[in-house]
C-alpha cells in the first residue's frame, strides 16, 4: 500500500470520528492505568461496571492498598484473570508510593517496569494520558492493519513498528483509536461490515462481504 492511499484512510477515519478516544472511563491518569490493567482479555464495558463500583471507594494508590488484595478481588472479581490482576495492582500501587511519589511515570521504561503493565498497556498510558503518537496494537488494531494492508505484520511487534514508520504525521496522535474503534465496530472479527464500510474502496482486503440480496418472495 502507497501512502497516498494511506492518507485518504486516515483522513477518512478522522472524519468520521473527529474526537476518538478510549470507551475506558476515568477521571485520572492512574484511573486510566488500573482499567487498562484490568482490560486484558477483558470487555471495556466489564471493566468500566467493575470500576464504577471500585473508583469511587479507591481511586489512588494509597486508597486501593487500604483495600488489600482480598478486598480488591471483591470489586473486579467479575473481570477475567482477576486473581493475578488483584495480584499485581496492588504490587503496582506499592512501587507507585515507593518509586514515583504516587505518581504514573511517563517513560515507557517506567511503566513497563509496573507489575501487570507490557508494552501494549504502556502505549495506552503514553497516548492517551500523557498524549505521546504511540500506538498500542491489540487483536483490533492486529485485524485492521493486516485486513486493509495498513500495515500488515505476522505479530503485534510488527504491526506497531510498521504503523509507527507509515501512519501519517498528522495522524499519529490518533492512530490508536481510530484503528480501534473501527476494529470495534465495522472490521469486526467473523463479518466485517464491508458494504457500509467507510474504507470499502480503498481497502485492500481480498474477502470483502457484500450485500445480501433481500428475499423478495415473501417467505
Amino acid at each position: 500500500m502507497n501512502q497516498k492511499k494511506r492518507l485518504e484512510i486516515f483522513d477518512r477515519l478522522a472524519a468520521a470520528l473527529p474526537n476518538p478516544t478510549t470507551e475506558l472511563h476515568y477521571t485520572s491518569v492512574f484511573e486510566l492505568l488500573i482499567a487498562v490493567v484490568l482490560s486484558a482479555q477483558a470487555t471495556d464495558k466489564g471493566v468500566n461496571k467493575a470500576t464504577a463500583k471500585l473508583f469511587p471507594v479507591a481511586n489512588t494508590p494509597s486508597g486501593i492498598l487500604a483495600l488489600g488484595e482480598t478486598g480488591l478481588k471483591e470489586y473486579i472479581k467479575t473481570i477475567g484473570l482477576f486473581n493475578s490482576k488483584a495480584a499485581n495492582i496492588i504490587t503496582l500501587c506499592k512501587q507507585l508510593l515507593d518509586n514515583h511519589a504516587g505518581q504514573v511515570p511517563q517513560t515507557r521504561e517506567e511503566l513497563e517496569a509496573l507489575p501487570g503493565v507490557g508494552r501494549k498497556t504502556a502505549n495506552v498510558i503514553l497516548n492517551t494520558a500523557f498524549g505521546q503518537p504511540t500506538i498500542a496494537v491489540d487483536t483490533h488494531i492486529f485485524r485492521v492493519a493486516n485486513r486493509t494492508g495498513i500495515a500488515p505484520g505476522k505479530n503485534v511487534l510488527e504491526v506497531e513498528r510498521k504503523l509507527d514508520k507509515s501512519t501519517p504525521k498528522q495522524h499519529k496522535k490518533d492512530a490508536h483509536h481510530l484503528l480501534i474503534l473501527h476494529g470495534r465496530y465495522t472490521c469486526i472479527a467473523r463479518k466485517p461490515l464491508c458494504p457500509s464500510c467507510i474504507l470499502e474502496d480503498v481497502c485492500e482486503y481480498r474477502h470483502k462481504t457484500e450485500h445480501r440480496d433481500d428475499d423478495k418472495s415473501g417467505r
